[in-house]
């Protein structure tokens, strides 16, 4: 087992309309406004970006990421990183009732150095984190969405 792959699946459910989901997602220079743990978004190409994150472990994950696609029609976002972390992303936004079903998809190897060498004993700790980046994550999204004008489920 490579202890420093990890795949990552999370459902959200959201109170408001999947292509308004869409587009606060397909905004990522806007997400520390609302996601604590990611400190840093910065454009550096047309497609690509710089994010620095850091959930509740005392260090900071920086990725380079690029867009992959961008499919408002079926509400998809895909990302591919590289840096700290390598692999992917993806944000898929569907229908569920009057509100939104948010599959959240991530597989990626870590490379940050230190995160590698504890790697077998860290695991729990890692997986703990982002567990509760993607709780705070939920939350300040279910939260911006609700502040929005015009908000309607």
């Amino acid at each position: 087992m490579d202890w420093s792959h990890y795949r990552f699946r999370s459902i959200w459910r959201l109170a408001a309309d999947p292509d308004a989901v869409y587009r606060v997602l397909e905004r990522p220079d806007a997400y520390p406004q609302w996601w604590p743990q990611i400190r840093e978004v910065r454009q550096t190409g047309g497609t690509t970006g710089l994010l620095r994150f850091r959930s509740l472990l005392p260090y900071d994950l920086v990725v380079t990421a690029r867009s992959t696609r961008q499919d408002p029609h079926h509400r998809v976002l895909e990302a591919a990183m590289e840096g700290d972390l390598e692999g992917w992303v993806r944000w898929t936004a569907t229908p569920d009732g009057p509100g939104t079903r948010l599959l959240f998809e991530q597989e990626v190897v870590v490379r940050k150095p230190l995160m590698r060498r504890l790697a077998a004993p860290g695991r729990p700790f890692f997986v703990a984190n982002h567990a509760l980046m993607m709780y705070a994550g939920l939350r300040g999204l279910r939260a911006h969405l609700a502040a929005a004008p015009g908000h309607v489920v």
